[in-house]
């Protein structure tokens, strides 16, 4: 049995909800029209997002966002904020013209003494602008990503929405993908643990599937444990690495 595996199945069996961490990136917008506000407001965290609970995040070793085909270090726009009463990250984006905007965030290492070792959240969002669609299933070339296979930006609650977990480039199957609903507000009440955080696995192709039942962003966190280790007071430690995507999804406005 693999040592995330073993992971998971203490986490079930202490305290479900303590368990599901995710890297995240919510943007004020997940599309921008042209008689909106033309400034992203960025907001970066690691956190428990169901329970609504911060953790402290160091400054990101990489913030940036695909544009146009190119590829642009947003690390100097960073400035530190309080995201669930915990340090975080902030950045303002300036939307000049329509494209499709993927904003993506490498970590620190966080070290978990609960789970006895490292946390590497590789994570992204994708804004869509001024009626641009194409592009939005380009993967970044993280170690670890999410490339969505349904188009990440005006859905509605209760759409399908698709991935693929892509490792190292290539397809990865039957890895779980957590699911967790950004519980912002904190009025979101669970009837027990087992619903804080969903699982899905993937398939064949690395594939995944989840359907979102409510309105609001929602984080998808596919989950590997890396080859390689790190050092901690000297000895090594194994590394979960995660690959995660944030999508807004928007109730249906009909009757």
């Amino acid at each position: 049995m693999s040592r995330l595996r073993t992971l998971s199945l203490a986490a079930l069996l202490l305290a479900p909800a303590a368990w599901a961490h995710f890297g995240m990136i919510i943007p004020s917008d997940s599309m921008v029209m042209m008689e909106d506000n033309r400034t992203l407001a960025l907001t970066l965290s690691f956190s428990h997002p169901c329970e609504a609970e911060g953790m402290e995040m160091a400054r990101p070793a990489a913030f940036g966002v695909i544009a146009d085909g190119s590829r642009l270090d947003l690390s100097a726009t960073l400035q530190p904020t309080q995201v669930l009463g915990h340090a975080g990250w902030k950045a303002e984006y300036a939307v000049k013209r329509p494209g499709v905007l993927t904003f993506f965030m490498s970590p620190q290492p966080y070290w978990e003494p609960a789970e006895d070792c490292f946390i590497v959240h590789h994570t992204k969002s994708v804004v869509a602008a001024f009626g641009e669609e194409e592009g939005w299933n380009q993967p970044v070339g993280l170690p670890l990503e999410i490339v969505p296979l349904t188009r990440p930006f005006g859905l509605y609650a209760g759409n399908v929405f698709s991935g693929v977990v892509l490792k190292d480039g290539k397809p990865l199957a039957g890895a779980p993908v957590e699911v967790e609903y950004y519980n912002r507000d904190g009025r979101l009440s669970p009837p027990n643990d087992y619903f804080i955080t969903q699982t899905v696995l993937t398939d064949e192709r690395g594939a995944f599937h989840y359907s979102p039942p409510a309105a609001g962003w929602w984080g998808f966190a596919a989950l590997v444990e890396d080859e390689k280790t790190m050092p901690r007071e000297g000895q090594e430690k194994s590394v979960e690495l995660g690959g995660v995507l944030w999508v807004e999804f928007t109730a249906w406005p009909g009757p």
